[in-house]
């Protein structure tokens, strides 16, 4: 599919307007500098907003597309001074006469420097748009690999670096209320940049926070997933230059940054829904329309046309409003906006919220593009399915296309491992089977070790309030998630033994003890019992994994559950092998150990590499009651 041209957006302060909608979309209007022979408003504004606010020269896409926001912008004759390299191709009208298309290109030869724009009706509107150098260092954005770990936050509830910037004037809840959950707590970028000895004590090596763009909502903004500026952090963590510091200051401490994005809705307060270009850049239905929340509906050769419509058009919430991605001019705004954050930002991931709700040949065509200019880039989403054939289905697989959608997506959040970790560990002699065939499913991938597996997130119950609160489950559920392939995640408080059911999801959102000044409890410094044992279990685990590539890099190889005993190994070519053994049963359990010699054959001992314990014998293992030893064999 064709790469689409880039979307700039230029925003001018909202005033009354004069004249009705015009037609849905107009056909561009000429090809030429001065392509308009309408005129601006009688009172033009004298602010203009534009999106992105700068581009570069050199990208490998010489499209640039803009969008012009005005009042009565629509009629304005539009010209381009001469400019070397950049060509005026045309302008377009689109439904509201509030807008205004302009298509550029920027050829290999142009230079960095102000384009000089001009609007033209009874007084002349101008203004110089900067078109800047390209980054060039070839480290700044970083894939992430299975050597990595990745530490899941919630900004606004882990650390408060900054409390000048908790209240910001214009803001639609302007107050932090520790007290609700659904109210803004405070936490910001400086929060979690003051923690990276924190992370890296724990053995973390990349930080996801939740959406940072600005949530400007008038209830619950605080988790992010309602954005209302594509191109603006949200005050209340700070700026978009604090943000590029932030990115860079994680860089130079060897922490990656993951930037959580959302492609199927936007928030109702988006400047671009309370005055939209077009009725057609949302998805409209005669009373308001959820989305069935069914993917099957999707893939199945049996399926309605109505279920597919209601899965990908359906609004995700009340205040989510669905952004048609159908519409050429929304898919170039949107593959332009997580272009410009790359290369404004450095960051080195992306993940994507709610990925299967989008528009199938949208998310193709994003990903291509995406990977086309970044493919250092590492790209995961979140596709929340019940089987592993539906969650690869999201995925680069094996599988044929359907409907013409072949995914394009390296990896996923891995839910099957989520589930069957959870199904093995609720209950005293849980189910081992789930997570052999989690791990057995993943020859419907083109490569399964891109996958992200997890305990929790911010949308479940805690992992450890789903186990029972019982300690020795923990300490498995935790040598299964750092040891298994891809990329493991940990959800923030995860390692202290921070606990509750999402009934509300609030509960599972709260603040990280230690993260404000006043705060009772620093678990940042201190950690008292328990909590301090489960900090250093993953502690030690995750960094002895930093250490022994075989645990990140290494070849996997699964016995089928057996007396409710589940043993695999990590191993690679350089002759380091290591077993993960878990005994899922309330009795201590005698394992057979000749029944593993494909793996063992050539080592005759091992350490358990997080107690230090010594196990002499590799034939005979006996394994306490839930507990899981993650041996390093020797010869």
């Amino acid at each position: 599919m064709k790469f689409p041209r880039l979307l700039l957006v230029i925003v001018l302060p909202l005033l009354a307007l004069t004249s009705p909608i015009s037609a849905r979309v107009s056909p561009v209007l000429a090809t030429t500098r001065a392509a308009s022979r309408t005129v601006l408003a009688a009172k033009p504004a004298s602010g203009l907003r534009v999106d992105p606010t700068y581009w570069w020269v050199g990208m490998k896409n010489p499209k640039l597309q803009l969008l012009v926001n005005g009042p009565g912008v629509g009629k304005a004759t539009a010209s381009l001074a001469t400019y070397p390299g950049v060509t005026l191709e045309g302008v377009q009208k689109v439904e509201s006469p509030n807008y205004l298309v302009i298509n550029l290109t920027i050829s290999p030869e142009a230079k960095p420097g102000q384009l000089k724009l001009e609007f033209k009706g009874s007084k002349t509107l101008s203004y110089a748009y900067e078109l800047r150098a390209r980054n060039t260092d070839p480290n700044r954005t970083q894939s992430l690999t299975q050597a990595d770990f990745i530490y899941l936050l919630m900004p606004d509830r882990f650390a408060n670096g900054n409390p000048k910037n908790d209240v910001v004037k214009g803001t639609r809840v302007n107050h932090v209320a520790r007290d609700s959950m659904y109210a803004r707590h405070g936490g910001d970028i400086k929060g979690i940049q003051d923690h990276f000895a924190y992370f890296k004590q724990l053995g973390v090596t990349a930080i996801w926070p939740t959406p940072l763009v600005e949530n400007n909502m008038p209830k619950a903004s605080y988790h992010g997933y309602a954005v209302t500026d594509c191109y603006k952090i949200d005050p209340r963590y700070g700026t978009n230059e604090e943000y590029v510091q932030f990115v860079k200051a994680a860089h130079g401490q060897g922490l990656k940054v993951v930037q959580d994005i959302v492609l199927n809705h936007w928030g109702s307060y988006h400047h671009l829904f309370l005055d939209k270009p077009a009725a057609d850049w949302f998805h409209n239905f005669p009373t308001f329309t959820r989305s069935n929340y069914n993917a099957f509906a999707l893939n199945d050769p049996h399926g309605s046309a109505l279920d597919r419509k209601l899965y990908n058009d359906g609004w995700f919430d009340v205040t989510m409003p669905d952004v048609n991605q159908g519409n050429p001019l929304v898919v170039t705004y949107m593959i332009q906006n997580f272009l410009w954050w790359v290369e404004s930002t450095g960051i080195d991931g992306y993940r994507i919220d709610t990925y299967p709700y989008s528009d199938p040949q949208f998310l193709m065509t994003w990903g291509k593009a995406i990977a086309e200019e970044y493919p250092k880039l590492t790209l995961f989403g979140e596709a929340w399915e019940g089987t592993e054939a539906e969650q690869a289905f999201f995925a680069q697989n094996i599988l044929p296309p359907v409907d013409g959608f072949k995914s394009n997506l390296p990896g996923v959040l891995d839910f099957q491992i989520y589930f069957a970790i959870g199904d093995a560990l609720k209950d005293d002699n849980g189910d081992l089977s789930k997570l052999y065939r989690a791990l057995q499913a993943d020859w419907l991938y083109v490569d399964a070790t891109r996958n992200v597996p997890f305990l929790d997130n911010h949308d479940m119950s805690r992992f450890y309030s789903v186990i029972g609160e019982n300690f020795n489950k923990y300490k498995m559920g935790l040598a299964w998630l750092l040891t298994l392939r891809g990329t493991p995640q940990l959800y923030y408080g995860t390692e202290v033994l921070m606990k509750n059911f999402s009934n509300p999801d609030g509960k599972v959102r709260e603040d990280f003890p230690g993260g404000w000044a006043g705060d009772k409890t620093n678990y940042f410094t201190a950690r008292p019992g328990q909590a301090g044992e489960a900090f250093d279990y993953v502690s030690k685990l995750a960094n002895y994994r930093k250490t022994h590539p075989v645990l990140s890099g290494g070849k996997l190889m699964q016995f089928i559950p057996q007396d409710g005993v589940y043993t695999y190994f990590r191993y690679n070519e350089g002759g380091e092998c290591v077993m993960i053994i878990a005994n899922n049963t309330k009795e201590e359990k005698k394992v057979d150990g000749t029944r593993f010699a494909e793996r063992t054959n050539g080592f005759s001992s091992g350490v358990e590499v997080v107690s230090g314990a010594a196990i002499s014998d590799l034939k005979t293992l006996r394994v306490p009651a839930h507990t899981a030893w993650v041996v390093e064999l020797r010869k």
